[in-house]
């Protein structure tokens, strides 16, 4: 027992340290994403019928609670290894639960909404555009014209007629608008690339996280078990 208490221990600690890692790099991410130039110009932009200005500030709070939950939880196991506390590894236990079943949630509704996140961004990206071809604001000349610079893209296909004259005028320098990148694709493109990173960090630390899980319950009931093997054969006399 006490030979498997050890293996127990080593293992515990060494997964609590990349999980520990994987909390950090959630966090990093969630940072990234809500204060990155590409995500914060269009949540600047977009009005307020649109759902990307929810959904950005939403995924910043979930990630930066499911990595606090994590780096605790790592935390947690690692008292309990240390001082063999079946109190620290019931609560280790339960902080790794409950992370669970957030990364659950958040792996579930980033497969399911994936699409909805991506056509919340092209509808901003239509409407600059659209608004700048019929000349209705000044002001979103200047807003396309930074999303191209950001995106590296120039224009798009328009069923509304020739749209060389707002390529012209937003394309970013040294860009030809004949030689531009359709936006929508260039959008479509980098919005998969991040959602497919988020969508494998999620699965990494949801394997890393159940392993925590076991790993926990099985070091609690070792130091249930191991005490109650202390004590056997004494008795105390009152």
């Amino acid at each position: 027992l006490r030979c498997g208490m050890r293996t127990t221990k080593c293992q515990l600690m060494a997964t609590s340290l990349c999980i520990m890692l994987l909390g950090l790099s959630i966090a990093t991410l969630s940072t990234v994403t809500h204060h990155g130039l590409h995500f914060t110009l269009i949540s600047n932009i977009s009005p307020e019928s649109n759902a990307y200005r929810v959904i950005h500030h939403a995924a910043f709070y979930v990630g930066i609670c499911l990595s606090m939950t994590l780096i605790l939880a790592a935390l947690l196991s690692s008292a309990a290894t240390v001082r063999e506390s079946r109190c620290l590894t019931a609560t280790g236990f339960f902080c790794f639960a409950l992370a669970f079943c957030g990364l659950i949630s958040a792996a579930c509704w980033t497969y399911t909404h994936s699409t909805e996140v991506e056509d919340s961004v092209m509808d901003v990206y239509d409407l600059v555009y659209e608004e700048v071809r019929r000349n209705v604001s000044s002001f979103r000349r200047h807003e396309l014209t930074a999303i191209h610079e950001a995106f590296l893209c120039c224009g798009k296909h328009s069923p509304f007629g020739d749209t060389a004259a707002v390529e012209h005028k937003t394309c970013p320098p040294g860009q030809a608008p004949a030689a531009g990148q359709d936006c929508l694709r260039e959008i479509q493109g980098f919005l998969k690339k991040h959602i497919d990173f988020v969508s494998t960090l999620l699965g990494i630390t949801i394997c890393f996280t159940v392993y925590g899980m076991v790993l926990t319950s099985f070091l609690w009931f070792s130091i249930h078990f191991s005490n109650n093997l202390d004590r056997k054969g004494k008795y105390i006399l009152q």
